[in-house]
């Protein structure tokens, strides 16, 4: 992004941010939202997120220098009855509704939960400019987020790769290098991370899609 903060750029009126934020403040199941900051943008995200409910969403400049390090830090300000955690990223602000309400359902019911969708594209093994491999596409699943896991389950996992030094830039990963199961929720494609800048444009295309299909909706209602 050049050097510009993603999670802070404006999308459609609102930044990335506040938008990844409110996909889960309504959520009856959800308790409490940290968002894990770098201490620098602490006020700038402070800004972002006024007037959201101070008794549900606490920001935390609490950021390490890896994601695993960052949730790792945020943790420890869970609420000690905390039964599950979701861990989503704050540059996907287009995640829907009834996508994390599955994703929760699933780890509830099996400890453990991937929103992600499978690749429509044929993927190809490369090394050193050569193609190796073509793997089998209808099993590539592309991960996504949130990810949820039971708490107690979550924080033996990360215990276990503090302890043998290990460091994942996927919570997934985490539970699979540590021998616990991960299981596959499937989402939508739109469900965009916002990398680069070509990826704003995208998702305000969207954003106005699903306006328009929900007013459509309405029209035939």
């Amino acid at each position: 992004m050049g050097g510009r903060n993603k999670q802070l750029l404006m999308l459609e009126g609102k930044t990335v941010l506040r938008r990844s934020v409110e996909a889960f403040v309504s959520l009856p199941e959800v308790r409490e939202i940290l968002v894990v900051c770098r201490r620098e943008d602490l006020e700038p995200y402070r800004e972002v997120l006024a007037g959201l409910p101070e008794d549900k969403v606490r920001l935390l400049p609490a950021g390490g220098s890896t994601r695993q390090q960052s949730v790792e830090n945020a943790l420890v300000f869970l609420a000690p009855d905390t039964d599950c955690i979701a861990i989503h990223d704050g540059a996907r602000p287009l995640v829907r509704r009834e996508d994390i309400e599955k994703a929760f359902q699933t780890a509830q019911e099996k400890g453990s939960a991937l929103l992600g969708v499978f690749t429509r594209d044929t993927i190809k093994v490369v090394r050193d400019g050569r193609v190796e491999a073509s793997p089998d596409r209808s099993t590539l699943f592309l991960a996504q987020t949130p990810q949820v896991f039971r708490r107690e389950d979550y924080l033996a996992a990360m215990a276990e790769a503090r302890a043998r030094g290990l460091d994942f830039t996927d919570d997934a990963q985490l539970f699979e290098q540590t021998g616990r199961p991960v299981f596959a929720v499937e989402g939508h494609a739109d469900n965009l991370k916002i990398t680069s800048p070509e990826d704003l444009p995208l998702a305000e295309g969207c954003l106005r899609a699903r306006r328009d299909c929900d007013a459509e909706n309405r029209t035939r209602i």
